[in-house]
């Protein structure tokens, strides 16, 4: 047995043996290869049962998967297909290095899309399908560093122009849309990129989710997506990232076939090798093939072939399974002399295998992935595979065809080429451009000519005929969504009713909100519940019977609470998606949801509730990309602030979420205080994402675990201030003159305004008038924005910020206070008209009550107090005497004062 194969032992009876694999073949051109995989699954799990030893099959030989005798019959005109790729070749790297012209040097990657070419230029001539295919169009991954190649293509398509090409990574100074950026932006290049791939491992965490999210579509009856399928391609340095392979047991768990990864194996990094030692698709195929994957290995070229007929015992298998990825790495930088006597020249019988071969012939043999043919055996197959998802490791050459490149430590770091390397370059390309035209393009532009072979050509007129019979071209990214027709405004009525006697978080008042959103005949359907693993945390649990949770599979088991009225149901059709313990899941699944509106022509509503310290703090990267894709959605960061979550302790504690929110551009956050606050928030979102004029944004609410009394919408409600980030709530609290302060809240901060009012007017004479701030970012970004307008406009009338517009005259200095860091309100300190203060909870945070965490960070009620009288001190209205008075009173400074205060509403 050589890996739970049976290639050495003996068969003791091969009419038997042949009765068993005619009967299987049978199976499969009878009944198809899903039923025969079934019945296989049985066979191994009778196996076990009756104690048979049925070891793992986690890894094979270092050869191909597929053998040439099970290789299809290639369909294209493959010398046509090589051409096409020598100009993409050569355009994508001549791209790269004009764009490092002296005085220009902006850097790009060669190496990358050299070694991929091959890969790609399958997928695009045979295998992707365009939005215009009947169904539905392929979702595809482009890797970051290859995206060269596929400008280049698009050129060649007609798609982009030369001037476009020319000016690759120069995005501003040539005017909009007149250069291209470094990599697979959407946000960038709206009509073209789809997916943004470049941080390295959110390709292969999103694209699991997107194919899942296919499925979801399908089985919820929303689009048909059986024949879509989702291509991912990746680098073999890139599976390091803990996102690369962190999600692929979700792959094979829900069994999602339409899913195909292919991963560039050119054994190399940014600066080495990556794993000298070892082998990585060895590596790679254990680690997918014990989690359930199909594996197909295009390790060797066709020329390969007749010498491992040639290898009755093993020798060249054993060469190539105990050769470590660091020498082939230098036989691929090596002359054919060196590789005969290092690889071939160890064993006598290796040595025989190729004395008919030149060194140059030895020198040539190629890797599995500049294979055409083989390429597309692996694809056709990985097509046609069901019940699993597949992942083609493709081994590979960096810099392939470029001899200054080709396999060495520093290509990465390598952005430009000589006119003697291009020479070179072009002649192993047997391209028909003269050393006149190249010496001429370098004096006049410092850089060598692109080259197109006219648009007659017969070379175009096969790549478009392909991209016509597929679908069209891609990538693409289309919008085809109809308008949605939202809610009416009685849906936000009861919320804005208030709680009345009772206490209510503002986390169960926006659940009660998506619970009549999803009654909705129009939008109700369209909402995609999504929670790591805590929707009971947040009240959502009533929602299991009637929405339930996805599962492709259904419930196949009896729930342990199934005699609950609101017991755990899973179903096929579920609402709900439930990613377990997974943050970076649960920000895959929003991705693919809040961008169905593109990628399949279907608004979809992302509803994404997390513990708010693990959101942005944890996944901020993969925000960042949701962002960049342009999707749109809700994420709800509930038990936010530092002091709210009690007893769950330091990494729980969230007090800086709004801060990293404030970094990504395309987010809007709200910290709502009151549930009709929440009501115009929400409705606001709906028609900012989904109108008639819909933005990609995204709507991120905090929301807290706290029981507080809901006070009813006000008959004057500022709504305009409410969204803008900023109304008052109530006016000063005393009659006739005397001092004065401001005070400032958000979210949960508010009760604690509310009550520093009434204790400064009954204990010390102070009038104070409270604003609520939904959103600290939003009035910054509005301050700055009008600053920059007035930057470019010095002929015209300044232009004032929200902000200093709303607190023009407000009575005596400004306290502001919130469960977040003092950062988060400082954010508009320079626009605040009169002396500002800031309370905020600036350290880690820690288990406790929340007097006690409140009384600790010095935010609480009596601190505003302190505060607004030091500050009205200061500004002379008050004696000193009466801030130290009001100190020791409190004891702001002991925590131990606030020992037995109760607290009300218990932990998440």
């Amino acid at each position: 047995m050589h890996e739970g194969l049976p290639t050495q032992l003996p068969d003791i009876d091969p009419d038997e043996t042949h009765e068993w694999l005619a009967s299987l073949d049978a199976m499969v051109d009878e009944r198809g290869r899903e039923r025969a995989r079934y019945v296989m699954l049985r066979l191994l799990e009778r196996a076990r049962a009756q104690q048979v030893g049925v070891p793992s099959l986690r890894s094979t030989d270092y050869i191909n998967t597929i053998p040439p005798e099970r290789e299809p019959w290639f369909p294209g005109d493959e010398e046509t297909e090589r051409r096409i790729r020598a100009f993409l070749r050569w355009n994508a790297a001549v791209m790269v290095s004009s764009a490092n012209r002296k005085g220009l040097e902006v850097g790009g990657h060669i190496a990358t899309y050299q070694s991929s070419a091959s890969l790609y230029e399958v997928g695009f001539n045979h295998f992707f399908r365009g939005k215009d295919h009947p169904g539905g169009g392929d979702q595809v991954y482009i890797q970051g560093h290859g995206s060269p190649g596929v400008y280049a293509r698009a050129y060649l398509e007609g798609r982009l122009t030369e001037t476009q090409l020319s000016r690759f990574r120069q995005e501003v100074q040539h005017g909009p849309g007149q250069g291209l950026p470094s990599y697979p932006h959407p946000r960038l290049m709206p009509d073209f990129w789809e997916f943004p791939t470049v941080s390295m491992g959110l390709t292969a965490i999103n694209s699991i989710y997107q194919a899942r999210f296919n499925r979801y579509l399908h089985n919820r009856g929303i689009k048909t997506t059986d024949q879509q399928r989702v291509w991912a391609f990746m680098g073999d340095g890139e599976m390091a990232e803990p996102e690369s392979l962190g999600a692929i047991r979700v792959a094979a768990r829900e069994e999602l076939d339409n899913l195909t990864w292919v991963i560039n194996c050119n054994l190399q990094q940014l600066d080495g090798p990556v794993t000298g030692n070892g082998k990585i698709i060895q590596e790679l195929e254990a680690n997918f093939r014990g989690a359930g994957w199909n594996v197909i290995k295009v390790v060797w070229g066709r020329e390969w072939d007749a010498l491992l007929a040639k290898d009755v015992d093993g020798v060249l298998v054993n060469r190539m399974n105990t050769t470590p990825d660091g020498q082939f790495q230098t036989y691929s930088t090596e002359d054919g002399a060196y590789i005969r006597d290092h690889f071939f020249g160890g064993d006598p019988r290796l040595r025989r295998m190729v004395e008919h071969m030149t060194d140059d012939q030895i020198m040539k043999l190629p890797r599995g992935g500049h294979d055409y043919r083989k390429v597309y055996a692996a694809f056709d197959a990985a097509t046609r595979h069901v019940g699993q998802p597949t992942v083609i490791l493709a081994k590979t050459i960096k810099g392939w065809t470029i001899d200054a490149l080709e396999g060495k430590n520093a290509t990465h770091q390598m952005k430009k080429l000589t006119p003697d390397d291009l020479k070179k370059y072009r002649d192993r390309l047997r391209l028909p451009i003269s050393d006149r035209d190249l010496d001429r393009s370098y004096e006049e532009t410092g850089a060598a000519p692109f080259f197109h072979p006219g648009a007659d050509a017969p070379e175009i007129e096969y790549m478009l005929e392909r991209r016509r019979q597929l679908g069209g071209s891609v990538p693409r990214r289309l919008v085809r969504a109809n308008p949605l027709k939202l809610p009416a405004d009685e849906v936000y009525d009861e919320l804005k009713q208030g709680s009345g006697k009772n206490a209510i978080a503002t986390t169960m008042a926006l659940v009660r909100l998506l619970k009549d959103w999803m009654k909705d005949p129009e939008i109700g359907k369209r909402i995609v519940p999504i929670a790591p693993d805590e929707y009971r945390t947040f009240g959502m649990d009533s929602m299991f019977p009637s929405a339930k949770v996805y599962n492709p599979g259904g419930q196949q088991y009896e729930s342990v609470d199934r005699k609950l009225l609101l017991s755990y149901k899973e179903s096929a059709q579920g609402q709900m998606l439930h990613e377990g313990i997974s943050e970076a899941g649960a920000v895959a699944s929003a991705t693919a949801a809040g961008s169905a509106y593109s990628t399949h022509g279907e608004h979809m509503i992302p509803f994404y509730i997390f513990y708010s310290m693990f959101g942005f703090q944890r996944t901020g990267d993969s925000l960042w990309a949701m962002a960049d894709q342009l999707a749109r959605g809700f994420l709800i960061g509930a038990t936010a602030g530092r002091t709210t979550l009690t007893g769950e302790g330091l990494q729980h504690a969230d007090g800086h979420s709004p801060l990293i929110a404030a970094t990504n551009p395309a987010v809007v956050h709200y910290d709502p205080a009151f549930a009709y606050e929440i009501s115009h928030i929400m409705k606001s979102g709906l028609e900012r994402m989904y109108g008639d004029a819909a933005e990609d944004v995204i709507f991120y609410l905090t929301v807290y675990n706290e029981p507080v009394a809901q006070p009813a919408e006000p008959e004057d409600v500022d709504a305009e201030g409410i969204l803008r980030g900023l109304h008052r709530v109530s006016g000063s609290s005393t009659e006739g003159e005397g001092p004065r302060v401001t005070l400032l809240a958000s979210g949960v901060g508010f009760p604690w305004i509310a009550d520093a009012a009434r204790i400064l007017r009954d204990d010390w004479g102070v009038g104070a008038d409270t604003w609520s701030v939904t959103s600290w970012n939003e009035l910054a970004r509005d301050a700055v924005s009008a600053e920059q307008w007035n930057l470019n406009h010095p002929g015209e009338s300044a232009r004032t910020s929200y902000v200093a517009d709303k607190l023009e005259g407000t009575p005596g200095p400004v306290v502001a206070v919130s469960d977040y860091m003092c950062a988060v309100p400082l954010q508009i300190a320079r626009w605040v008209p009169a002396d500002y203060r800031v309370l905020g909870t600036d350290g880690f945070g820690f288990a406790d009550t929340r007097p006690a965490a409140r009384r600790y960070f010095q935010v609480d009620a009596q601190s505003v107090v302190v505060q607004a009288l030091a500050a009205l001190a200061d500004a002379g209205e008050i004696p000193r005497e009466k801030v130290t008075e009001a100190f020791a009173k409190y004891r702001i400074d002991d925590p131990t004062a606030v020992a037995d205060v109760k607290q009300e509403g218990g932990d998440a």
